[in-house]
């Protein structure tokens, strides 16, 4: 078997056998086949696609190119949540404790943030103390003793994935639904929960702009899954304004706290009560109205919270800023942003309020970036909501006011007012269930 023969078979918009996409997969992984064979393949499918057999056998292989999770020791179903990215998204925080204090395990591994969306695990370690740097047997003991753990990914798991991905961000091959389905999906296999509920962002602050290509994106994840024999599905949400009203790692962990305890903003509770009904559904605990009632009651009676602090507490983390957010370190710079005119906020472009809060410190532009836990963006106004001339808002913390006064421009940038508010939005898009 020849690489030569592969690439043109791909560029000809043939499909590939599930024994030339091991191949592939695996002299790509062990350097047998250079990079620039690589780029070559991955713009053959980003132009070409690919049939839903050739993307589950390239997910398939791209999950067996190095270690793999195996949770069948943790009793029970195991189920992971994955989000495609977004502005605001604290879902996790939320989502996950509500699902383990009614005893789901939580297994998670998850990323850290680059350019506009933000990463889970910056948001966790902005908790003193906090590690997401698990071992192996650490991670496993977690999910089995407190039912929820949250790692960063470990070395050599799906080493293919790293150095396609690497590829592709440089070769502008990143925008294909089967390369883009593929990469999340093999990080998911390989971290062995038995049922993984996904949740694909669409809108002005999400990767997938418009509702068909995030649904097409939803329906290839979930076939995939299907097809490896993990129970998954998905849920489509809007992303054309940040979720809640806390951008920011430390903020965005203050307002995951609040909504834990009942008194989160409308949309943040809203939808992470339909991500963890869908978890609880997912593992067997019963249609989506009876884990709705569920999710509602682990947030009422402070089981959810609770969670939170003993999951944080077991990895380190100093729970003393979830019971009391003040004690959160404080941005060195305040800057209030007021209302240059009158009207109702019709629009927020979502991806510049991340480009803001990137400006600001709380995002990468990089991968070696630094971020500052402190900085972010609280917004006063939403789409739909009116302002006055000379109301505020938004307020931006940064550690120096150069970064503030650059973050105001960017985010000016991104509202329009406008006579009449704008027509409401749903929160969930679309819904794509285990059977497709």
């Amino acid at each position: 078997m020849r690489v030569y023969d592969i690439l043109e078979k791909k560029r000809r918009g043939r499909e590939l056998t599930d024994g030339e996409i091991r191949f592939f997969i695996d002299g790509f992984v062990s350097g047998a086949i250079p990079d620039y064979q690589a780029s070559a393949f991955a713009m053959a499918v980003c132009t070409r696609g690919m049939t839903a057999r050739e993307t589950s056998a390239l997910t398939l292989a791209m999950a067996r190119s190095g270690d793999t999770l195996d949770l069948s020791t943790v009793p029970g179903r195991k189920v992971d949540k994955h989000s495609t990215g977004g502005v605001g998204d604290k879902t996790t925080l939320v989502a996950a404790p509500i699902a383990a204090s009614l005893g789901v395990k939580v297994a998670k591994m998850s990323g850290r943030g680059l350019g506009y969306t933000g990463g889970t695990l910056d948001k966790l370690e902005s908790i003193p103390g906090l590690r997401t740097a698990l071992g192996r047997e650490e991670f496993l003991g977690l999910v089995r003793r407190v039912g929820l753990a949250v790692s960063g990914q470990t070395g050599n798991l799906d080493p293919a994935d790293k150095k396609l991905y690497a590829l592709r961000d440089v070769t502008a091959t990143v925008d294909s639904i089967p390369l883009i389905a593929s990469s999340v999906m093999s990080k998911k296999l390989a971290a062995g929960a038995d049922c993984i509920l996904l949740d694909v962002k669409a809108g002005s602050g999400a990767f997938m702009k418009t509702l068909p290509e995030a649904l097409e994106l939803a329906r290839a994840m979930v076939r995939i899954g299907r097809d490896a024999g993990r129970r998954t599905a998905a849920l489509v949400t809007d992303m054309d304004a940040p979720l809640g009203y806390a951008v920011g790692n430390a903020l965005e962990v203050a307002e995951a706290c609040e909504t834990l305890r009942g008194r989160g903003p409308e949309d943040l509770t809203e939808l992470c009560v339909e991500l963890a009904a869908g978890m609880l559904s997912l593992a067997d605990f019963g249609g989506m109205a009876r884990c709705r009632e569920l999710a509602r009651g682990a947030i009422a009676s402070g089981a959810a919270f609770a969670k939170l602090r003993e999951f944080a507490a077991a990895q380190g983390g100093d729970v003393s800023v979830l019971d009391d957010p003040s004690r959160f370190p404080h941005a060195g710079f305040r800057r209030e942003i007021l209302a240059d005119q009158g009207g109702f906020l019709c629009a927020m472009d979502t991806e510049r309020v991340g480009a803001a809060c990137v400006e600001l410190g709380a995002g990468r532009a990089k991968k070696d970036d630094a971020v500052d836990p402190a900085a972010g963006i609280l917004l006063r106004r939403k789409p739909g909501d009116r302002a006055e001339k000379g109301e505020p808002l938004a307020v931006l913390f940064a550690s120096d006011e150069p970064k503030c006064r650059r973050a105001e421009e960017i985010f000016r940038a991104a509202v329009r007012f406008g006579a009449r508010p704008p027509e409401p939005r749903p929160l969930i898009l679309a819904r794509v269930p285990a059977g497709g």
